[in-house]
């Protein structure tokens, strides 16, 4: 029974024409958002944004579920109801980062380990009562002249299929991500090398652990070139590149990926994934999870003021509209421009 609801949840996560709003920044995160557009990050603060975010009328049409951060998974909405029942009341499937966040890897210079697995069964317990029905745990793999290290990936691949096995142990579908950076000058042939080796990885480590792939999500980087790399890669060829490296590594049986944005431009993140879902023939749903290339039009809409809110909910309803396109291949540049 438990595994068939993971089954359920995993596909409801991906339905078509929809996809998932990562709402999930820490608290050191949120700061330097608000501090873009002058608000102070007061927890007030971050509830009245996240509440205009989830309020906004219409927007269950293209998105699927929402990343909370733990905060806000007990927060309330203006009118009391929990962020959980409200979400869930719109056919929104709520969800929580349970990760502590990367941290240095000790011996390995400039490389990274997600921490957060010390008390994750009992805290994961408290969260699916709270509401939560899945869960993300993101790993950090920078590229460098001499990194990724093979150690680097291995003890990230370990972590995330430690947490997807308590997630489901917990009856949590767990959204797996594996982010290799962009930051830096290397190529996309680079980028793509280097997520063929941790995917690879990844899903070794998930079998080892007894993950059932069916009752989980992958929420990869695209295949895409460092944002120094002097040769930036067009939209076809991105997509080419992800699908091609994806299909070599991620098992047919997970049922979707959810594309993270990395520090893409709004258009761009929904172009790329425009493009993959084009050309089709994918053995698993193509859709998003974004962060910002959700929320930075909404966020400076905003501004922290009451009689914004109005705009700043158009403006994600505008953003969630192009992306649920997107997940079908229907997205146009005049999406973009219409009013």
């Amino acid at each position: 029974m438990q595994a068939q609801a993971l089954i359920d949840t995993a596909n409801e996560l991906v339905a078509p024409g929809k996809g998932i709003l990562a709402a999930d920044e820490s608290t050191g995160t949120i700061k330097k958002r608000l501090a873009s557009i002058d608000v102070e990050s007061t927890e007030e603060n971050r509830r009245a944004y996240r509440n205009l975010l989830f309020t906004t009328p219409g927007v269950e049409d293209f998105i699927s579920g929402v990343i909370l951060f733990e905060e806000t998974l007990f927060q309330k909405a203006d009118d009391g109801t929990p962020f959980p029942d409200l979400l869930a009341a719109k056919g929104i499937v709520p969800g929580i980062k349970v990760d502590k966040g990367a941290k240095p890897l000790a011996g390995f210079e400039g490389e990274k380990v997600t921490e957060g697995l010390d008390g994750l069964r009992e805290r994961l317990a408290d969260y699916r009562e709270a509401g939560a029905r899945f869960a993300k745990w993101r790993a950090v793999i920078d590229i460098g002249e001499h990194i990724p290290s093979d150690n680097c990936i291995d003890v990230n691949a370990h972590a995330l299929a430690r947490y997807a096995a308590l997630c489901q142990e917990a009856g949590i579908v767990p959204i797996v991500e594996p982010e290799v950076l962009m930051d830096g000058a290397h190529s996309i042939e680079r980028c793509e090398a280097v997520t063929a080796r941790v995917l690879a990885r990844v899903f070794a480590e998930l079998d080892a652990q007894g993950v059932l792939f069916e009752g989980m999500l992958l929420k990869p980087n695209m295949v895409i070139a460092g944002k120094e790399c002097p040769q930036q890669a067009g939209v076809a060829q991105v997509a080419e590149a992800t699908l091609r490296c994806l299909k070599r590594y991620v098992p047919a049986a997970v049922p979707g990926i959810v594309f993270l944005s990395g520090g893409q431009s709004d258009e761009v993140a929904t172009a790329h994934l425009d493009a993959m879902n084009r050309i089709g023939g994918a053995p698993w749903r193509l859709s998003f999870s974004y962060g910002r290339a959700l929320q930075a039009p909404a966020l400076k809409a905003w501004s922290g003021k009451p009689d914004n809110v109005p705009a700043a909910q158009e403006a994600y309803f505008k953003r969630a509209k192009c992306n649920g396109a997107a997940t079908r291949g229907e997205y146009s540049e005049d999406m973009e421009r219409a009013a």
